[in-house]
């Protein structure tokens, strides 16, 4: 392809074609070789100095160059009649490269060579001027023979040392060859008839020169002024030569305007006259052109100005602009031949291109002039041309631009630009930022908007006259310059139109192959196949033919689609294509499909910060033609690529009529790519699928539970666990805390639901071909599922598997693939605090950039911002901070249900204290054995009793009676010595007794059966060996207790003096109570008081027995009817604890953690409350009272435990240590009249108070009394009341003591003596005995 070099007016071009079978890399290496060769000497070149040859030769001491080219592709044959405008655009020699081993021989070679000119060149070309074909040795045991006169064939030894000198005298030879041919040339334009060929039409052909007719008296230079051999001057002696004076620079402008279309002039008349009739102008012209090509640029100034001054007066614009910019050349190859550096910038002169740059505004104005029609075969050239001088001006300045000014790297990339053209040595793509672009407009005075300016000058109208091939090369040229420029999206837009023009072009090949489909047959969605037409006659009856198809050249339009997208903003590599393994649609070189962990991708995907970007409808445009440009290909692949990026990146802009018809679109290609046989595939497309994953619960039959080995081993500890958190005796462990968030314990072999949360955000239902987990650790068996999900929504799956060995199971992710892609892996952490912190601190800096920052262009892309974005996040070093969803896999577990119970419905309906026993059936319905089988019990009044207590706000006693209440009286229980030998066989049932008591405010209740198979071989594992692991079986139960019997009014009374005696009792109830109420010495007896209250509606037999070591049983009963209370009184022998016993603290019955109270008390406070707290215990271990339904079987236990002990109780309760009776004894015989306690004293008569003292101290005490009387004031008495010596009494000892009193008025009156212990400090607690007397004194009429 022509690169459209400033300079290839004065390049010899010389066509390389390969011969014979040389293979493409040898030929690639030869061709370099010869292409190192960009200019020869001219005093290297050997001179012919015969006859007309000689005009175009050198002298031996020329110093010029002549430049060169070595194109690889000639020029198109619709190309022939520019032949004589421009003949720097044809190859002038043709040079074949060919390589021999010892097998070939060098007549195929030459014919081959020949035969190849033949199909290349059109025979009634003048080109090529010579041809040479250069044979390489390959290896040295070749024997080529030059026996035979081959002209133009060169062997190259193989052994040759300077290989490279030998080549370029080679060439030398061949340029000589052909100059010699550009004076056979003018000699035959000279001619009369040469002339008149050369004049003939716009752009005349002359037919070879063979075939030009001698002149009759063989001389062709009689009727043309002669023309010089060797110097530049025109001969002047000739009256015919017009030109005034040589050399003369003359300068002329073009018009000053531009037409939107291309004018049509009437054409020119041919000439009807032969010889001198015609002008000159061309043929000077055309002597310009090859003094040029001959590196003599001084002759071709001085024709090229002839040649001007005679077309201004013509109308020949094509010619004119080409002789214009023929003069442009000549003043760039002198500057670079006297080698002119910058330009001094004081001078206050005009830029050296100047003049240059304003004979090719000229020129593009006069092909713009030229005259056409509509049916003019030349309008296609003279677009080319016209293109062709655009192209040149805008090379000038950018060249100039580029080399930062007027000098000799300018020069150069004018001359060579070097393998790549449009890249010149002064510019590389590193440093085409903004600034250094800038920059070089800066330095050079040229701006890139003016060179931008003069390019656009090529898209018009009259690129659709130009054939495919040219608008190609234009087209080309013309981005490569916009995209060296910094102007990315005036290239994409160029490269678009280049796209159209290759899409053409395949068609309209397609077409002449025979590839397009027959009218008659219908579409086969862009297959290739060509079904025939069954209903005909014919024998392609049912025939399908799939005609073959090349690819070659298929990536490179793909990357070219791909680099215009990604100018506009569309990323078409969003969706990667990889090779896909068909057996397990994992991509290729993936083993088991887990990727690493890659946190740059992660982030994206987990990124919210998304800024819109491009111009939304342009990309949706340019989209479609990116699928529409791989469907013509066809590459079915691409098509899914293209289609599936689109809807990635730019789902937010697309409609939804282009969601449904890219997705469609895509799934059509990946279907018929897969039938085809392509292994390649896209991966995965739509963002991040997975939102989370989660364990489903496993129910709480199935649940493992880890326990200790030490759990099997009974309790040593009395305390009850009874607070949450089993057998830890403190409210809050905080290393057991840490020990809780553990890993989730699953059970091998047995199935393992996960949620999966997926997400569509697509306006189409979504396939999911597959989905899978991605585990790590130990094997995981679970089979993918087939997903839809809906448009616009969030959707749960269940996904299933088991683990099949014991260890760590990691859930890293879900494996996704899409209908026709590759498998692909998404990760999902654990969203940890950590996790989240870093999360939002990229997001953070990400939303901190938005809107502070300008970005300009293309660098508002999110891939041209990445690189620019100034706070950028500390990379993710060292170990990954990802934590994934853990599980533990245990060794399998045995199953156990309950077959059958006693309960009905699973309801249970209690009196308050009521007992009552339940029967439950279990059965093992798994392969393995159970050894193991403990039971726990739950019921509504525990939590309120674990809160109450956890709190710590209650009393000791409040403490003591809930902590009571919980273990001594639970709702449930059962014998745990049954549990030490239990073994249930797979199949096997087992029966249990649970016991139940009803307890007021006990709702409902749950029985854990807590089991597992502990006895079996481990498995060597770190710490396997240390725990077991159980199953928990829970049977709820609805719990019903009737609150009907309350206690009231508990009282301690002293025992009454005057017991009526048992055989006066006439009534057999009155008889039995006062047996029960009968006791043998008063004084150590006490009467035990209750009410009890029946609050339900029907009666119950009540009875409080009395179980006291060394008393006899006793019992008292009443019936209590509905709504009413009855008050039950029963004796009891007082009793005395030790001080070893009241000494002991308020004892804690659980395993409840030691809280200090609030409250200090003194010692003697304390000494109290422990005093109070024993006796009531020691009280209530003597009476228990029980319930029975009137007429009925149930009945109970009667609870004492809310009822509470006042210190007159207390005193009445305990064993005093000394015992007073008071009685009254007359002076007389006749003994004092008593009833019922009482006395009958006489008033104003002395009688005695007789005090009998008994010690009932363990050891002899000595004791003092002290007597009260009231009223005190009607009493005379005898010695003193306080402080009276009784003295010292051994243990069981008795002492009377006599005292005369005289009461002195009649009533009531009360003695009371109290005896303390002669140590003891005076208080009521600190008493020994005490006595009491009521006497009632009346007159003596009083019988």
């Amino acid at each position: 392809m022509d690169t459209h070099t400033f300079a290839s007016l004065a390049h010899v071009r010389i066509l390389l074609i390969p011969v014979g079978t040389i293979s493409q890399s040898s030929f690639e290496k030869y061709a370099a070789e010869i292409r190192s060769f960009e200019s020869v000497r001219l005093g290297d070149i050997p001179a012919d100095q015969k006859d007309e040859r000689a005009r175009f030769m050198p002298s031996p001491l020329s110093t010029g160059y002549l430049h060169l080219s070595f194109p690889t592709h000639p020029p198109p044959r619709s190309h022939l009649p520019l032949s004589l405008l421009r003949p720097s655009h044809f190859p002038l020699a043709v040079i074949g490269i060919a390589a021999c081993s010892k097998n070939d021989s060098l007549s195929s070679v030459y014919a081959q060579f020949t035969s190849s000119l033949i199909d290349i060149f059109p025979s009634d070309g003048i080109y090529p001027l010579a041809k040479n074909c250069f044979v390489f040795e390959e290896s040295e045991d070749t024997n080529l023979s030059m026996g035979d006169n081959l002209p133009g064939l060169v062997i190259l030894p193989s052994m040759m040392g300077n290989k490279k000198l030998y080549i370029g005298t080679l060439l030398a030879d061949l340029c000589s060859q052909i100059l010699g041919e550009f004076g056979v040339l003018v000699q035959a334009l000279e001619s009369p008839m040469g002339n008149e060929y050369l004049n003939s039409t716009l752009l005349p052909t002359i037919p070879p020169l063979s075939e030009i007719p001698e002149p009759l008296n063989n001389s062709r230079r009689d009727s043309l002024p002669r023309l010089p051999s060797h110097n530049s001057q025109p001969d002047m002696t000739k009256a015919s030569f017009t030109l005034s004076a040589a050399p003369i620079k003359r300068t002329s402008s073009g018009p000053g305007f531009r037409q939107s279309t291309l004018t049509s002039q009437p054409a020119r008349k041919r000439l009807s006259t032969i010889g001198v009739a015609s002008s000159h102008a061309r043929l000077f012209k055309v002597l310009g052109d090859l003094f040029l090509l001959s590196g003599r640029p001084e002759d071709a100034l001085v024709w090229y100005l002839e040649s001007l001054q005679l077309f201004k007066s013509s109308q020949d614009y094509a010619w004119h602009a080409a002789a214009l910019e023929g003069l442009a050349t000549v003043s760039v190859i002198e500057s670079w031949s006297v080698g002119n550096g910058l330009q001094n910038s004081m001078t206050g002169a005009k830029e050296p291109w100047t003049e240059t740059s304003d004979r090719l505004i000229q020129a593009t104005a006069l092909y713009y002039k030229s005259p056409t029609s509509e049916g003019d075969p030349n309008h296609s050239l003279l677009s080319y041309l016209y293109t062709s001088c655009v192209l040149r001006h805008s090379s000038l300045l950018f060249a100039i631009w580029s080399a930062k000014g007027w000098g000799p790297l300018a020069f150069t990339a004018m001359l060579q630009p070097g393998p790549k053209p449009y890249i010149p040595p002064t510019l590389s793509r590193d440093e085409n930022s903004w600034a250094h672009l800038e920059r070089l407009s800066s330095i050079s005075g040229i701006s890139r908007a003016s060179i931008a300016s003069t390019l656009s000058q090529i898209h018009g109208p009259w690129l659709l006259h130009l054939g495919a091939r040219e608008r190609i090369a234009i087209l080309e040229a013309t981005s490569s310059l916009y995209s060296c420029l910094g102007y990315r999206r005036k290239e994409a837009y160029i490269l678009r139109e280049v796209l159209g023009c290759i899409l053409d072009l395949m068609v309209c090949g397609r077409e002449e192959d025979g590839l397009s489909r027959m009218s008659s047959v219908p579409g086969t969605s862009g297959l290739g196949i060509q079904g025939m037409n069954s209903s005909g006659g014919g024998g392609w009856s049912g025939v399908g033919v799939r005609m073959s198809e090349s690819s070659d050249g298929n990536d490179s339009i793909l990357e070219l689609l791909k680099h215009v997208c990604k100018v506009l903003g569309i990323n078409l590599d969003a969706v990667k294509l990889v090779d896909v393994n068909p057996s397990s649609g994992l991509p290729s070189g993936s083993d088991d499909g887990k990727t690493p962990v890659n946190y740059e991708d992660y982030d994206n995907d987990a990124s919210e910060i998304t800024e819109p970007y491009g111009w939304p409808e342009l990309q949706v445009g340019v989209v479609r033609e990116a699928v529409a440009v791989a469907e013509a290909l066809p590459d079915f692949p691409a098509v899914a690529q293209f289609a599936l990026s689109a809807l990635k990146t730019l789902q937010i802009v697309l409609s939804p009529s282009d969601q449904y018809h890219l997705y469609s679109t895509s799934s059509r290609a990946l279907t018929t790519a897969r039938r085809r046989g392509d292994t390649k595939s896209v991966e995965y497309w739509s963002g991040r699928p997975v939102v989370s994953i989660t364990l489903a619960p496993v129910p709480l039959a199935r649940l493992p539970v880890e326990k200790p080995m030490s759990a099997l081993q009974s309790a040593s500890s009395s305390v009850a666990p009874i607070l949450t958190g089993g057998t830890d005796p403190f409210l809050y462990n905080p290393r057991k805390a840490a020990v809780g968030g553990g890993q989730t314990l699953v059970v091998q072999k047995e199935t393992l639901e996960f949620v999966v949360v997926l997400q569509n955000p697509y306006i189409f239902d979504l396939e999911l071909q597959s989905l899978s987990l991605s585990t790590s650790g130990v094997p995981f068996e679970s089979r993918p599922l087939r997903v839809i999900i809906p448009a616009n929504s969030l959707h749960e799956v269940v996904l299933s598997g088991k683990a099949l060995e014991i260890g760590a199971l990691t859930i890293r992710g879900c494996r996704v693939r899409a209908p026709g892609g590759a498998i692909r892996e998404f990760i999902m952490p654990l969203l940890t605090g950590e996790e989240e912190k870093r999360l939002s601190r990229k997001n953070s800096a990400k939303a901190c950039e938005v809107g502070r920052f300008k970005y300009s262009g293309i660098d508002f892309f999110p891939w041209e911002k990445a690189q620019k974005r100034l706070s950028r996040p500390p990379s993710t070093g060292g170990k990954a901070s990802f934590r994934f969803l853990e599980c533990r896999v245990v060794p399998e577990q045995p199953f156990l249900r309950i077959r059958r119970t006693s309960l009905t419905h699973g309801a249970l309906m209690l009196y308050n204290g009521e007992k009552s026993t339940i029967r439950m059936t279990l059965e093992n319905v798994s392969p393995l054995p159970i050894d193991f089988l403990r039971l726990v019990f739950d019921d509504s009044t525990i939590a309120p009793a674990q809160q109450a207590l956890s709190e710590g706000e209650m009393s000791v006693f409040e403490t003591y009676e809930t902590e009571f209440s919980l273990i001594q009286r639970p709702v449930f229980s059962w014998d745990k010595e049954n549990a030490k030998d239990i073994h249930i066989r797979p199949g096997q049932k087992l029966t249990l007794t649970i016991t139940c008591i009803g307890k007021v405010g006990c709702t409902q209740g749950t029985i854990h059966f807590s089991y597992s198979h502990v006895h079996r071989e481990r498995p060597v594992l770190s710490g396997s060996n240390e725990v077991f692991h159980t199953r928990q079986l829970s049977y709820p139960i609805m719990v019903t207790v009737y609150h009907m019997l309350e206690c009231h009014s508990m009282d301690i009374l002293s025992f009454p003096h005057h017991a009526s005696s048992v055989d006066e009792a006439d009534d057999e109830r009155v008889r039995a109570r006062r047996e029960t109420l009968y006791v043998g010495h008063e004084g150590s007896w006490c009467l035990f008081s209750i009410e009890v209250r029946n609050t339900y509606g029907l009666p119950f037999d009540v009875t409080f027995e009395r179980l006291q070591e060394g008393v006899p049983p006793a019992s008292v009963s009443a019936t209590v009817p509905p709504g009413s209370m009855s008050r039950l009184v029963i004796p009891i022998r007082k009793f005395s604890l030790s001080e070893e016993q009241l000494s002991q603290p308020i004892p804690t019955l659980s395993d409840r953690q030691f809280v200090v109270q609030k409250s200090k008390l003194s010692d003697q406070e304390a000494r109290a409350q422990r005093e109070f707290f024993w006796y009531r215990e020691e009280l209530f271990k003597l009476v228990r009272g029980r319930w029975r339904e009137t007429g009925g079987v149930r009945s109970g236990d009667l609870s004492l435990r809310q009822q509470r002990m006042t210190l007159p109780m207390l005193e009445t309760l305990r064993l005093e240590n000394a015992q007073v009776q008071l009685s009254l004894v007359a002076y007389s015989s006749d003994p004092l009249r008593e009833h019922e306690g009482r006395f009958y004293p006489p008033a104003d008569e002395f009688v005695y108070l007789r005090q009998v003292f008994t010690s009932v101290a363990a050891s002899s005490q000595v004791f003092t009394m002290d007597m009260d009387m009231e009223p005190s004031e009607h009493v005379v008495y005898e010695g003193i009341l306080t402080e009276l010596a009784v003295g010292r009494l051994e243990s069981g000892e008795s002492r009377d003591i006599d005292t005369a009193i005289c009461f002195l008025a009649n009533g009531r009156f009360e003695i009371s003596a109290e005896v303390r212990s002669f140590d003891a400090p005076r208080s009521d607690t600190d008493r020994a005995g005490i006595g009491h007397l009521i006497a009632i004194v009346r007159g003596s009429d009083v019988a």
